[in-house]
């Protein structure tokens, strides 16, 4: 089944809080690893779903990382 932006969303926020609370270390990396800020004017700006993927396997493979070092 394929995710909707809905869940991607869902998921993001739910590693980020999880770094917030867990990692505090890393909340300096997320700005670095947004990559998904709607591209165009404000008027046509729309989320790319690909986009949001990645940013979510960004942001897991940077607690994995971190937690296989730590």
């Amino acid at each position: 089944m394929m995710k909707t932006t809905r869940d991607i969303l869902t998921e993001i926020s739910k590693v980020i809080r999880n770094i917030e609370e867990n990692y505090p270390e890393l909340q300096k990396y997320l700005g670095e690893t947004r990559s998904t800020l709607p591209g165009g004017s404000n008027d046509n700006a729309e989320l790319n779903r690909e986009d949001l993927e990645n940013y979510l396997n960004q942001l897991n493979q940077m607690v994995d990382k971190y937690k296989k070092e730590h």
